[in-house]
């Protein structure tokens, strides 16, 4: 009984963070995929992450304000980067977007080249260590996503291109730090690929449905299988957006819908 109620101890802060991930990602995800720029979020969370990393270089704590600025600054000038290649070279921006995530990605390899624990890092940044989440992370997280429910919901329309990558930068900077790269790519896009069929009035509900229930059973799944958590709540999300779109009966209307947004 005891051991039982250790697990949910430690499972009920990795529900938090995944609830604080999909209730910023899934209104992001469906803005991506309207926007055709898919692997967006991968280039930017490998950019925050090779943030996260150069501050460790320096001996700056991961999980202290100085990491998170650092993180911050590189998604921010990888977002601009972005909102520029965007206005002047838009007829490949999606290719301009894979050699950032390439060029990030290498950078983080040669930082990490000769630190012993480097591919334990590296990983961790990657699959992310949902688990072991801290209560100072669960702060920062859910102040950031607090005010990016106000400005998605109030002024969405008001914000433009470079506002939308500014916000996209600052709260995919924190949920690397809490989720790992993985599962904020999956918490973006299979809630917006899921859901492009239904109406698109029950879309983001669904969305939210899908994203928090996946991170629900993803946990529970884990537990029972003593498997890692995030490889385990990726795939459960993958399973559950397959029958999600499947079940979708407002095909054509709503992919219009989607891509007129």
């Amino acid at each position: 009984m005891n051991t039982m109620l250790t697990d949910f101890s430690i499972l009920w802060p990795a529900l938090i963070a995944g609830v604080l991930v999909s209730i910023s990602h899934v209104p992001l995800g469906q803005q991506v995929l309207s926007r055709g720029i898919v692997f967006i979020d991968l280039a930017i969370a490998q950019v925050a992450g090779l943030g996260v990393i150069a501050a460790n270089c320096f001996e700056l704590p991961i999980e202290g304000w100085g990491a998170q600025l650092a993180a911050g600054a590189a998604a921010l000038a990888g977002a601009l980067l972005l909102t520029w290649t965007e206005r002047k070279r838009p007829e490949v921006q999606e290719a301009l977007i894979g050699i950032l995530f390439v060029l990030a990605s290498t950078a983080q390899i040669l930082l990490l080249a000769n630190d012993p624990h480097g591919g334990e890092n590296l990983k961790d940044l990657l699959a992310g260590q949902i688990l072991w989440v801290s209560t100072d992370q669960l702060i920062r997280t859910a102040v950031l996503t607090a005010v990016f429910a106000l400005v998605w919901f109030q002024w969405r329309e008001r914000i433009g291109r470079i506002g939308f990558y500014v916000l996209f930068a600052i709260v995919v900077t924190a949920s690397v730090q809490l989720v790992g790269v993985y599962l904020v790519f999956t918490s973006l896009i299979v809630p917006a690929v899921a859901t492009y069929r239904h109406s698109p009035k029950r879309q983001l509900v669904i969305g939210y449905a899908l994203a928090i229930g996946s991170y629900l059973a993803g946990l529970g799944v884990s537990l029972v299988t003593d498997l890692p958590s995030s490889p385990v709540i990726v795939w459960v999300m993958g399973i559950l957006g397959l029958l999600v779109h499947l079940t979708g009966r407002n095909g054509s209307s709503a992919a219009k819908a989607v891509a007129h947004q």
